[in-house]
């Protein structure tokens, strides 16, 4: 039998009367940054083949050679000594070829009941199912870190801020929890996109499914897919659960360059929050003085990288008729760039959370400014039965004297407070320190430490 591919390796020369020119191939090739999907790309054909020797479609010879060409293609990749050729095209033709040249027409029968495109279409379902798990184990890995922080500090006192203005105390501990909530929500749209993910396309064939006896569901279970694609059109074509992915990526680096921002503000001197330790640092080349947070800074930009990923498969999908289209092979470099770009960051943000000094004589000093404590005053008059408008109104007038002298609240006198309401007594003073003003926030989502630490075993339940 003639080998289905000719000299230079194209799988379909016998259509055309001319080769395909070099600057074609060079455009239309994939195998350069497909080829990471090799190993799923045999986990596929070896699960494909096994269901065609069990509906003997091919022979059990057939499959024990597919078997063991399949191996030594695997051992060859892992060493490093697999030739990836551009005439090939991509990963699959690639290894097929290969295992042509190693096993004969037993190579030749593997693609029997599909196409490249079911195929495609499942290995990146495949490599993205385990690239969300190792995601999900690295935001476990993140959110213990940061909950470790936080309980650390949950007596630590640092100003709340709204419109970047002091707007209340908190704690450093109950801040940080607020980040653990953004992760466990990424964590959860994660796994909510792995469903849809861990469907099997293989058996649409090119577009129509096929004229061989195959065994969709068997596949499936072969491979760990909770179910098969019910339609072989959308099968082959669909990379709605690629843009969703990138959707949940797109806000995990939103969190973290929302904590970034955070970061590169506390570590400023100017605020001096907190440090973070120099192995995620790094120096001017003039500035001898100079210790710059680059990863926090470097996490911001990447942000917008990924962000711009999503906007490129929304964008590459938006006018693709059904089915199959050559536009789809634009989907693996961004995927792929997502996905690194996410696991790096998420690595090293777990890494760098252990890594923060925090400084709470300034965190104190900077939460005793602006007034802070004004909200508990107000709440105060309340209790002591002032409608809440007039409680508002008699505060207000108070930090306006308290602007005027260069004070806070908490420096005036009982009978200095006095001028601004008769309801205020002597136990007013409790209200105004700053334990007393996190304290008193004692509820389920508050910041009252103990609350936080409520909250850290909670979180620490749900990670276990």
């Amino acid at each position: 039998m003639k080998d289905q591919f000719s000299k230079k390796g194209e799988a379909w020369s016998a259509r055309f009367s001319e080769p395909v020119s070099d600057l074609v191939k060079r455009y239309t090739a994939s195998v350069f940054f497909d080829k990471r999907l090799a190993h799923v790309d045999i986990q596929g054909s070896l699960a494909h083949a096994d269901m065609l020797a069990y509906q003997k479609i091919i022979s059990a010879q057939d499959h024990a050679e597919i078997q063991r060409g399949m191996a030594q293609i695997l051992s060859e990749i892992d060493a490093g000594t697999f030739e990836w050729l551009l005439d090939l095209e991509d990963v699959h033709l690639n290894i097929e070829k290969r295992l042509t040249e190693l096993v004969g027409d037993a190579g030749k029968r593997l693609h029997t009941g599909r196409s490249r495109n079911d195929q495609v279409a499942t290995d990146i379902r495949l490599y993205m199912r385990a690239s969300i798990d190792d995601i999900l184990g690295l935001l476990k890995q993140f959110r213990i870190a940061l909950v470790d922080l936080a309980e650390q500090h949950a007596s630590t006192i640092m100003p709340g801020f709204t419109h970047m203005q002091v707007a209340q105390p908190v704690t450093f501990g109950h801040h940080i929890l607020a980040y653990v909530e953004m992760f466990g929500r990424d964590a959860e749209r994660m796994a909510d996109c792995r469903k849809r993910v861990n469907r099997l396309p293989l058996g649409a064939a090119a577009l129509a499914g096929t004229t061989f006896p195959i065994d969709r569901e068997r596949v499936a279970r072969s491979l760990g897919f909770d179910d098969v694609c019910h339609n072989s059109l959308d099968a082959v074509s669909d990379r709605d659960f690629a843009i969703e992915f990138c959707a949940a990526a797109a806000l995990v680096m939103t969190h973290i360059s929302r904590l970034s921002e955070e970061l590169v503000i506390w570590m400023s001197p100017r605020v001096g929050f907190i440090d973070i330790a120099d192995r995620f640092c790094t120096g001017s080349s003039i500035m001898p003085q100079k210790k710059n947070p680059d990863v926090p800074e470097l996490a911001r930009g990447k942000t917008g990288r990924v962000n711009g990923h999503l906007i490129a498969l929304l964008t590459l999908m938006k006018g693709q008729p059904l089915a199959y289209n050559k536009d789809n092979q634009e989907d693996k470099e961004p995927l792929f760039d997502t996905v690194d770009t996410l696991v790096d960051t998420l690595r090293i943000f777990a890494d760098m959370a252990g890594g923060i000094s925090v400084r709470p004589a300034a965190m104190r000093a900077a939460a005793l400014q602006g007034y802070a404590t004004a909200t508990d005053l107000a709440d105060y008059l309340v209790k002591k039965g002032l409608p809440f408008r007039d409680a508002h109104e008699a505060v207000a007038h108070a930090v306006r004297s308290c602007e005027q002298k260069a004070c806070d609240l908490s420096d005036l006198s009982l009978d200095e407070l006095r001028q601004f309401s008769a309801l205020i007594e002597q136990d007013v003073h409790a209200v105004l320190t700053l334990e007393g003003s996190v304290a008193a926030r004692d509820h389920v989502g508050g910041t009252a430490p103990n609350q936080v630490r409520l909250a850290i075993k909670r979180v620490r339940a749900s990670l276990n």
